[in-house]
């Protein structure tokens, strides 16, 4: 291979869960397809515009990958990876399988929407033929946080997306946006995330804080009284979403650098000393070991 060649096109900005941050990243779609949520900025950009990959390209870069790098976990790029059909799906994964042996597990971000149309058994060939987790983007279970942000996707759709996935043998890894309601709908926000992951019973749960680097103008198109929480009410509200989970076995993480305060365990085993981080916090501030504003980024 040519000295600053790489086997992957790709077209940036690239983005990819923080627990793929050692994954090959592979583009199989290009953007999101649905890419209309008012707070999201990261397909918005031109280039980005939604399409699926010509699906020879993809595999010649398999290939090509097999030839020149040994990958033991690869990330199926861009926004949505499964709203391609199942059959190209397991081609996909298929000759991942064939010329990358080394490769242990892939993953891909999964709106609900995408397993409108896919039975539980065609997830189930999905996961045999190496698909091992799904990042879904629940954002919120309450409907009125939802159709505020324009995500497209109900309580009742994401919860049916979330078990269908559950049932076929897929990990699920869900995220909700910590101050995603602001001030009026905060409380409702948490109560009913709560409420849609003790229905789905994740094995991965995170909440990442709402940030607009670009400005709120978008957001507020159509959430003209959105007030953002300050940062002790970001606090609150995370104790309230977490006083609620009634979780078996799900690993928790609050790690991602646009949070404040770091948690990270197993709920419900570490329920209690999590809410008393979160109560210091909210306390006492300054002995939390809060992350610094200048370190705070998407």
């Amino acid at each position: 291979m040519p000295q600053n060649s790489f086997p992957i096109s790709y077209i940036e900005p690239v983005f990819r869960p923080p627990s793929e941050a050692h994954s090959l990243i592979l583009p199989v779609t290009n953007g999101c397809s649905w890419n209309r949520c008012t707070f999201c900025e990261m397909y918005t950009a031109p280039q980005k515009k939604f399409r699926a990959r010509d699906e020879q390209d993809v595999m010649e870069e398999i290939r090509r990958c097999g030839e020149h790098l040994i990958v033991q976990r690869v990330f199926l790029a861009d926004g949505d990876a499964m709203i391609l059909p199942t059959h190209r799906l397991l081609r996909i994964l298929e000759a991942i399988r064939e010329h990358m042996p080394t490769v242990e597990r892939v993953t891909s971000y999964c709106l609900p929407r995408n397993l409108k149309r896919k039975s539980v058994d065609e997830l189930g060939e999905l996961r045999e033929a190496g698909l091992a987790m799904i990042y879904v983007g629940a954002e919120s279970g309450d409907d009125e946080v939802l159709r505020r942000v324009n995500k497209g996707e109900t309580y009742a759709s994401t919860e049916e997306a979330l078990l269908k996935a559950g049932e076929a043998g897929l990990q699920r890894s869900v995220m909700i946006l910590n101050g995603l309601g602001g001030q009026s709908l905060s409380e409702q926000h948490a109560d009913n995330s709560a409420r849609l992951m003790n229905a789905t019973q994740p094995e991965f749960l995170s909440t990442l804080v709402v940030s607009f680097p670009q400005g709120m103008e978008r957001y507020q198109e159509q959430f003209p009284d959105f007030r953002p929480l300050e940062q002790q009410g970001l606090f609150l509200e995370i104790e309230r979403l977490v006083s609620s989970l009634e979780l078996k076995d799900t690993v928790f993480r609050s790690d991602h650098a646009s949070n404040y305060l770091v948690l990270k365990g197993i709920l419900g085993a570490d329920k209690a000393r999590m809410l008393a981080q979160v109560r210091t916090a909210i306390e006492s501030p300054a002995t939390a070991r809060l992350r610094p504003e200048w370190m705070r980024a998407l």
